[in-house]
């Protein structure tokens, strides 16, 4: 479970990097690194993930092969150890403190 949740604490730092005002390279380039390491990639693959990276600080244009790998990474988290991660809470848990409540208590 805690591999899980520093690579969504990653994740997100990547994701509000480059949705945020202050797109910075270095920064999206350790998000990448970061996770390709949490996840004990092949070598092949970080050099892959460095050699994009190169190209878009060249292009000034993020790669899509990144992106797409961060992308995969998010899909296969397993939901439930990042949810409690980040203090999200099950909507089955919310609905029953709802259900409990009448309009009489009000």
């Amino acid at each position: 479970m805690g591999g899980e949740v520093y690579q969504a604490q990653v994740l997100k730092n990547f994701f509000e990097t480059i949705t945020g005002p202050d797109r910075n390279l270095s920064r999206i380039f350790m998000c990448v690194l970061s996770l390709a390491k949490l996840r004990m990639e092949p070598p092949e693959t970080v050099a892959h993930l460095t050699d994009q990276l190169r190209k878009s600080r060249q292009h000034r244009e993020l790669s899509i092969d990144i992106l797409d790998y961060m992308c995969s990474c998010a899909s296969e988290l397993d939901l439930v150890p990042v949810q409690t991660a980040f203090g999200v809470k099950d909507v089955r848990e919310i609905a029953e403190t709802f259900e409990g409540i009448s309009i009489d208590s009000f």
